[in-house]
């Protein structure tokens, strides 16, 4: 992997990867946004959070890394899709809080898979709310819905 990225999320973003989609060798390739079209999305994928995975040449996936906010700080996400934007894992990859880490749990992640583009998750009724992590399970569920959103317009657009 030759981007940008912390080492401890580049370490755990490989071994999300490895064993979501069963390889051991991969190559992640950024796919890069323009400005004018990243105004007409409803957040902005930044430089270096958008990839397409691929394995021997072979496109096997997508992953997607960013930071959603927590009470006091963000914590570091990952989005693995296949390659119908089908979301295959979700993965809280850093939590910086000293409460509301329950949103890492695999059972709890485990309500985002399936979910494709388009689609508008409502937090308390297809997502789960979880006392004490109120924060971080809504702020990641309006993040996860927000990339839906944006990867419907971007394959209207015809950029991916």
């Amino acid at each position: 992997m030759s981007f940008q990225l912390p080492k401890n999320i580049q370490k755990k973003t490989s071994k999300e990867i490895k064993t979501t989609y069963e390889v051991e060798n991969f190559t992640l390739v950024s796919i890069l946004i323009s400005d004018e079209i990243n105004s007409q999305l409803d957040f902005e994928i930044e430089e270096n959070s958008f990839f397409k995975i691929l394995n021997n040449s072979e496109q096997i996936g997508y992953a997607y890394i960013d930071k959603a906010p927590s009470k006091t700080d963000e914590f570091d996400y990952l989005v693995l899709f296949d390659n119908d934007f089908i979301i295959k894992k979700t993965k809280v990859l850093i939590y910086r809080e000293d409460y509301g880490s329950e949103i890492g749990s695999k059972r709890w992640l485990r309500q985002f898979v399936g979910k494709t583009k388009g689609q508008k998750l409502k937090y308390e009724k297809d997502i789960i709310a979880i006392s004490g992590a109120t924060i971080s399970a809504r702020s990641l569920t309006v993040a996860i819905n927000n990339l839906l959103q944006s990867i419907e317009t971007l394959q209207q657009k015809n950029i991916l």
